[in-house]
């Protein structure tokens, strides 16, 4: 059966992993003063922040239409047996809803709820690449991978909270409280939507080495076949503490050290670090 597996943009895979399993990806728009912008294509999170940085306004975020969707599904229908296309989560995002729709007109499209977002989703289309070579139904890649999606743990640590304050996913107030007491709060996926799990105090970069200590060490429960490092800019202290702290308590078959895209990047900010992966 030959299946061709499609993403929003918002799965944060690197351009090499994209080649290597001939995922297309299907871009989240990005609004910067008004003007609309593809994820990724006709917008770089290198202007996102230098924008910010120079006063501007945050960017905002839409989702993909159920034109655009069915416009891609169309690309693909008619030349492979099936199409798979994996999404942000529906709790945070409308794009799942819009695919949906447009999986409608068509036979052979199935629609995936990540419940999850970055490389969480994209752990989520790595694992449609690899039933696409085994199963033999649309439905039973469908069966699996639902099955697959609550194993996906992820989560980030942020330096700061400006950005999220900006866009609404945190109040001034508990920002304010959280930058005087010099708290670092580690956001998780949960059910497909975001929350504060634990708060850590004082230095970012000792920080991350504990919440890689943490998010790591001593479990029996993690599948070690992926593992994504994934962040917005930080420090090369930043860097050399997580590297270090991967290297301690990290024993996994292929580590990826990636950027966030656009989508994302929106919505934490610079400063931003996180740990995914798969659960047994």
């Amino acid at each position: 059966m030959k299946i061709k597996i499609l993403s929003d943009s918002t799965c944060d895979l690197s351009k090499d992993l994209l080649e290597k399993y001939d995922i297309t990806v299907v871009p989240l728009t990005v609004i910067k003063d008004e003007q609309e912008y593809s994820d990724g294509v006709t917008i770089t999170t290198d202007e996102i922040f230098a924008h910010v940085a120079a006063g501007g306004n945050l960017c905002t975020t839409a989702a993909i239409s159920v034109v655009d969707y069915q416009e891609r599904f169309a690309e693909f229908a008619n030349k492979y047996d099936a199409v798979v296309h994996i999404n942000i989560s529906s709790e945070l995002s409308s794009s799942y809803q819009n695919a949906s729709l447009a999986a409608e007109e068509f036979d052979n499209v199935a629609v995936i709820d990540s419940r999850n977002l970055s490389t969480g989703q994209g752990l989520v289309v790595l694992k449609a690449c690899e039933l696409a070579d085994s199963v033999s139904s649309l439905e039973e890649i469908k069966e699996k991978l639902n099955a697959f999606t609550p194993k996906v743990e992820a989560s980030f640590l942020l330096d700061r909270l400006d950005y999220m304050v900006k866009g609404g996913r945190c109040t001034a107030v508990v920002a304010l409280g959280a930058n005087l007491l010099g708290l670092k709060p580690c956001i998780e996926v949960k059910d497909g939507k975001m929350g504060v799990v634990k708060k850590y105090r004082g230095n970012y970069a000792k920080s991350l080495a504990s919440y890689v200590k943490d998010r790591l060490a001593n479990r029996d429960d993690l599948d070690k076949k992926h593992l994504f490092i994934t962040r917005t800019p930080v420090s090369d202290e930043c860097l050399k503490a997580v590297e270090a702290a991967v290297t301690e308590y990290a024993d996994f078959e292929n580590i990826y050290w990636t950027m966030a895209g656009c989508t994302v990047s929106c919505h934490c900010g610079p400063g931003t670090l996180g740990v995914l992966f798969v659960k047994k």
